[in-house]
């Protein structure tokens, strides 16, 4: 009797053990609209028509319309594992046609402002490297480094990522292109977009208190962000960054996005506007002041993308 107990018991433990399968929430062909964080979500969040809320490990997808076009948004948490993990569940659960990210970043490039939005035209993760030991002959890596890697900061040596998908081998890349087609797109729709210039005064503000950037924000196309998990504000590493990667801008989301749907063959591309300069800020880093004006910036741009889309 033990014994049949036990084999019993062995039986509905391996049947608990058993990993259940991605089963979909929805079927209707949609555009991904992703974000980070509360201010980037709430941006976004009235905007969605017909929304139904889909709860998947405690997160919340939201699917419904924007501007007219069939979508699901997520917050996907913040910094790359968040990331790259919320974009891996959407792809398994809805029928993805392609992913646009909307968010706040730090800005590199000494051309661009507070309240600017980016579109870059390529990612990288720029801490995906190695930490080089020192000698009497200076530092050495590991390994030999490749032709294509952008130079060293001291220590750390960019390896580039190495990602694999279906339609092509394992392969190491320094930047990850976004969609060539969603790129396009981007250069006829969103350049003229107005942008928001003054933060709206809020219950911590007295009425009146709005604050205004000096000059009204613009939108430009093309060039590198960089990603990883570290929130940058460091004036050395900002200069390092832009003249090593040719970076413009920097967050700890877009390159692991951009990951996820190069290895899952989905087109995809990040829309980021700066709260920030990453330690180039004359005085504090900038973004809890200017993170909601920034979100509200970038949502703006992304709903003018979406509603461009083709049915």
């Amino acid at each position: 009797m033990i014994r049949r107990i036990t084999i019993a018991l062995a039986a509905l433990a391996a049947a608990f053990a058993v990993p259940a399968c991605a089963q979909r929430l929805d079927e209707t062909p949609r555009t991904v609209v992703m974000t980070a964080f509360y201010p980037e979500w709430h941006s976004l969040v009235p905007t969605i028509r017909d929304a139904k809320e889909h709860t998947i490990n405690g997160s919340t997808f939201l699917t419904g319309t924007l501007e007219g076009k069939p979508v699901v948004l997520l917050q996907s948490g913040v910094s790359v594992v968040n990331a790259a993990m919320s974009t891996q569940i959407v792809l398994d659960r809805f029928n993805v046609k392609r992913i646009v990210f909307s968010g706040i970043a730090g800005g590199v490039d000494p051309s661009l402002s507070i309240g600017d939005v980016v579109v870059a035209e390529n990612w990288g993760q720029y801490l995906e490297g190695s930490f080089a030991r020192k000698t009497k002959r200076g530092w050495m890596p590991p390994d030999q480094g490749h032709p294509e890697s952008p130079a060293n900061w001291n220590f750390i040596f960019p390896r580039g990522t190495l990602i694999t998908s279906a339609a092509a081998k394992m392969q190491r890349v320094y930047r990850i292109p976004v969609d060539a087609d969603l790129l396009a797109l981007a250069r006829k729709v969103v350049p003229t977009i107005a942008l928001e210039r003054c933060v709206q005064p809020s219950d911590k503000m007295r009425p009146g208190s709005a604050l205004c950037l000096p000059r009204t924000p613009k939108v430009v196309v093309g060039g590198t962000g960089v990603t990883a998990g570290i929130y940058a504000d460091n004036a050395a590493f900002r200069i390092y960054l832009q003249r090593a990667w040719k970076a413009r801008v920097l967050d700890m989301e877009s390159a692991a996005v951009m990951q996820v749907a190069m290895s899952n063959s989905v087109p995809a591309i990040v829309f980021r506007s700066l709260s920030d300069l990453a330690g180039g800020d004359q005085h504090k880093n900038m973004e809890y002041t200017f993170e909601h004006l920034a979100s509200a910036n970038s949502a703006h741009v992304v709903r003018a993308f979406v509603a461009a889309l083709p049915d």
